[in-house]
């Protein structure tokens, strides 16, 4: 059966999305056979991250033991929520497997697309962003947290930095970016080539030299990098490696669709209290009940779309057969959306008492991430 119709781009994803077509229609590649490290992790071996570009790169990198860069970015603005830990997770994962983490602040664009005060911006950045990836799990040992704004103490890396984000305008083109972006602006395109500069500038001599990148990112962040993509491969002032990427699935709001962190009752929040926790799963969770319990108990629930259960999936309940159990149940009818709803609850509420326990401990950690040049 056709899903209903969808649209996805940097800017907005509406509708029930199709993400075997997405594979098609934007050229990338399901994930290839992963060695075991990968399925510890419950984001690989649950195919939430389940596309890629040129990722047996990195597979080689990690095989032989050898360098290479995992490069992400963050907007300066909301709160940190749950949907932003599949991006945190695999930033921890990959730093355990030797790679070196490159977190750029985009405030620079938030500056020219939100119109955001700098000062804020470094107050959220830290506040919101920083102290969550601390408490889950990221290590100042091997990563480089900058600001767009104000790329390294270091005149030579800095120089080198801006040099790239400016000198990469020469192999664009207007009629490029308005191929794969539909749309475009002067803002757009300006964010598009710092974006591009982000992730290419590893590579300069300044900083790792000729090394593997992977941008890990969602399906509806690809625009971006087939742009950088397309005008790295052109460059010519350096020969850079091509760009590795891999792509996860959307973390689903509560109340459906894709999370926002401009829209409080869409999500969870990392500093979110157990009653604050309570009231926005009952109230909100999307369910994939029925409309009555006598429904229910006949025909069952649809996991694929309660958001309760997909929670769990993604993130809260990492042992597999207590996982099937509770699709067993649930789609069975044995298991009503009211108590899929109160395994979530507990689960999301044991994992905030320790994570907010860390974040608390991770305050004295800032520093070691900030005076780095």
């Amino acid at each position: 059966m056709e899903k209903e119709s969808f649209k996805v781009t940097p800017w907005e994803v509406k509708g029930d999305v199709d993400y075997e077509k997405l594979v098609r229609e934007f050229g990338v590649k399901p994930m290839p056979n992963l060695p075991e490290v990968f399925n510890k992790n419950v984001l690989f071996r649950r195919h939430i991250v389940y596309a890629q570009r040129d990722f047996d790169r990195i597979l080689d990198a990690i095989k032989n033991k050898k360098k290479f860069v995992m490069m992400t970015g963050l907007m300066p603005s909301g709160k940190f929520h749950i949907g932003h830990m599949l991006v945190a997770q695999q930033m921890a994962f990959y730093q355990k497997l030797g790679a070196k983490l490159y977190i750029a602040v985009a405030d620079l664009e938030a500056y020219n697309t939100r119109n955001k005060d700098f000062e804020e911006m470094k107050k959220v950045a830290v506040d919101q962003y920083l102290l969550n990836y601390i408490a889950l799990g990221l290590s100042p040992k091997n990563c480089d947290f900058y600001f767009q704004s104000r790329r390294s103490d270091n005149a030579e890396k800095s120089n080198a930095y801006y040099r790239l984000a400016t000198s990469l305008s020469r192999y664009a083109t207007f009629n490029e970016f308005s191929a794969v972006y539909g749309e475009i602006s002067p803002g757009k395109m300006a964010s598009s080539l710092l974006q591009a500069a982000d992730m290419f500038h590893p590579q300069l001599s300044e900083f790792e030299g000729k090394i593997p990148v992977v941008v890990p990112v969602g399906i509806d962040q690809d625009p971006h990098l087939r742009i950088a993509r397309d005008i790295g491969g052109r460059y010519k002032d350096s020969k850079f490696i091509q760009l590795s990427s891999t792509y996860h699935i959307f973390m689903p709001g509560l109340k459906g669709g894709k999370m926002s962190s401009s829209n409080e009752s869409s999500f969870i929040a990392m500093t979110d209290s157990p009653k604050e926790v309570e009231m926005k799963i009952k109230k909100y969770a999307f369910s994939g009940g029925r409309d009555t319990i006598e429904e229910h108990r006949k025909h069952g629930g649809v996991p694929e779309k309660d958001v309760s259960y997909q929670y769990l999936r993604m993130f809260f309940e990492p042992d597999d057969e207590k996982l099937k159990k509770i699709y067993d149940d649930y789609s069975s009818g044995k298991m009503l959306t009211s108590e899929l709803k109160q395994i979530l609850i507990e689960k999301i509420n044991a994992f905030l008492k320790e994570h907010q326990r860390k974040r608390k401990l991770a305050e004295k950690e800032v520093g070691k991430f900030l005076l780095k040049s």
